[in-house]
């Protein structure tokens, strides 16, 4: 029998209930963020218009609505990664150049704690995870514009980032391009000043340690794509330097070529920071110039996205993680 991605079942032998991602059967966790949190949280980390600040800020997915105050960030930067676990959120590096690894706790309000350090100072570099490991993708350090270093982290504990491996392009950077399911991590796009953007797309496998592979390309090439996913569909949002309102889809299980999902509500913005649930895509901010806009999708439709509600103020160069999103199922 074949069995497609996003079937849900219950199995009888551990009496709970299990989605299916394209490769294996998951069990869906009980400890949900709607009983944590009222909802899934999606958090704008940091960012600057136009120097860095700390503002965090927090909006409950499930719901529309303006953006609320939650606290403040360690170090002030913008342009970082960013990811989350069920009770955590992340940002790793940052415009000006840090190495800082920082975290907040979704079931509160309140400011950044350090975690610990990446192997050298980031920028532009991108952030996924699943449910134990939080992926830091390519990005510029001070010794090499171009930088296709992957490190990650146990997101439970405390500490420095470790070497996962290499991406395939060294030119595959770019802030918020990245998303995951609970086995496969993906980073899409990508450039550096004066080089060209590309249209390639690389997955890894994020329990293991390893280098990235090939898993299609974008529809066109573009660096800064916000993207965001449930545990079966990935989102890829718009992009520059040929800046459109493109939204674009994949099957994170299988390999192949994103294809058209719908519109942004806007076509000047990208490197807007990505956030989900299990059904809902979200979008905030803009790489330049800023814009206090949110908007969403629902995942597992086609279609163009809807206003959500607005940001505290207008802000770029933001990052975006939930405690909802397709790495955690």
């Amino acid at each position: 029998m074949t069995v497609n991605s996003g079937s849900i079942r219950f199995n009888t032998d551990s009496a709970k209930m299990e989605i299916y991602n394209g490769e294996q059967w998951w069990e869906i966790d009980s400890t949900s963020p709607e009983l944590q949190t009222g909802g899934t949280r999606g958090l704008f980390y940091s960012g600057g218009h136009p120097s860095p600040d700390d503002v965090i800020q927090f909006i409950n997915i499930s719901t529309t609505g303006n953006a609320t105050d939650f606290g403040d960030a360690n170090v002030s930067s913008n342009a970082g990664a960013s990811f989350a676990s069920r009770t955590r959120g992340f940002k790793a590096g940052g415009a000006p150049f840090t190495d800082s690894i920082e975290f907040v706790t979704f079931t509160s309000t309140g400011n950044g704690t350090d975690f610990g350090n990446l192997s050298d100072p980031f920028l532009n570099n991108c952030g996924l995870s699943n449910s134990t490991r939080g992926v830091i993708g390519p990005g510029e350090i001070p010794s090499a514009p171009r930088h296709n270093g992957i490190e990650y982290v146990t997101m439970s504990s405390s500490g420095n980032s470790i070497d996962f491996g290499d991406s395939t392009n060294p030119n595959q950077i770019g802030q918020n391009s990245a998303l995951a399911s609970p086995t496969r991590g993906i980073m899409a796009g990508g450039s550096i000043p004066s080089t060209p953007v590309v249209n390639s797309i690389d997955f890894i496998n994020i329990s293991t340690t390893g280098n990235a592979s090939d898993f299609g390309d974008l529809q066109v090439a573009q660096e800064r794509v916000g993207c965001c996913s449930n545990a079966v569909r990935g989102l890829v949002g718009s992009g520059a330097p040929s800046v459109s309102n493109l939204i674009q889809l994949l099957t994170i299980a299988t390999l192949g070529n994103a294809v058209d999902f719908g519109d942004a509500i806007s076509p000047s913005t990208y490197g807007k920071a990505g956030m989900s649930s299990s059904t809902r895509g979200v979008w905030g901010a803009n790489n330049g110039p800023g814009t206090d806009l949110i908007e969403y999708v629902e995942i597992m439709t086609t279609g163009d996205a809807l206003d959500f509600g607005d940001l505290l103020a207008s802000r770029r160069r933001v990052s975006g993680c939930s405690n909802g999103h397709g790495g955690l199922v």
